[in-house]
């Protein structure tokens, strides 16, 4: 099937919301995933399909940016198409819609195909599978290094990756890692504005029982920039998060 464009409705229930009613940033990536793998089902390609072949998608990095946050019970619709391979690397683009069909924000991300038992990465021309290539671009390729040089951040917390975090692949749930860094900020901050940005970068996968370090920097221009590291210094992911104060 050539369906380039895939487009879905989403309803924002309680379980997306926070104590503002308010959509967190880790169920707007959780629909965004929803949304990817649907398009690649409705593509004739089922998850069971590629699960046979051990092949799975493992985002890599993303740039997402709202122009409005969705609030409980409201219908959004979340569009999204490939802009193809470069190299070992897949673009993806999304759009959200509300229900008059206005653009309310927009995303850009890249995927690597990957072998889910052997943990590396996978050529394109591995995916046995045409997916088409849409022309319409929600912006360049989103830049894996996000937080500054000069950025100086320090220790939040810890976290511990536990069941309620873990996916079928393994590792803990990309949309998580929203969470985490979420959870860094203060009362006031969280009350200061919405949230009109988010990035991140996934460099190490995350499994059962990792400790990770959650690091965050001062409120720089309106952005907080974190990280999560290993105890020992290595380092699972970058992060940041653009406010409209």
């Amino acid at each position: 099937m050539n369906i380039e464009r895939w487009i879905g409705t989403f309803n924002i229930t309680s379980d997306d919301v926070d104590y503002r009613s308010k959509c967190r940033w880790s169920s707007l990536l959780s629909l965004m995933q929803q949304a990817a793998d649907a398009h690649v089902e409705a593509l004739g390609v089922s998850r069971e399909q590629m699960l046979a072949q051990d092949m799975g998608w493992m985002l890599i990095t993303m740039d997402a940016g709202m122009d409005v946050i969705p609030q409980y019970g409201e219908t959004l619709q979340v569009a999204t198409w490939s802009r193809g391979a470069k190299g070992a690397l897949w673009q993806r683009d999304y759009r959200w819609l509300n229900e008059r069909g206005d653009e309310i924000g927009s995303a850009r991300s890249v995927w690597a195909l990957v072998d889910i038992r052997k943990r590396k990465i996978l050529r394109p021309a591995a995916f046995p599978y045409e997916v088409p290539v849409h022309a319409e671009s929600a912006g360049p390729p989103p830049d894996k290094k996000i937080v500054p040089d000069e950025a100086v951040l320090e220790e939040a917390y810890t976290h511990m990756v536990r069941y309620s975090g873990i996916d079928s692949n393994g590792h803990l749930n990309n949309a998580r890692y929203a969470d985490l860094c979420f959870d860094a900020l203060q009362p006031g901050e969280l009350e200061q504005g919405d949230v009109t940005g988010f990035r991140i970068t996934y460099h190490h996968e995350a499994k059962m029982n990792d400790v990770l370090r959650i690091e965050r920097s001062a409120v720089e221009a309106g952005t907080i920039y974190f990280k999560g590291n290993s105890p020992e210094g290595e380092n699972y992911f970058e992060a940041a998060i653009v406010m409209n104060l």
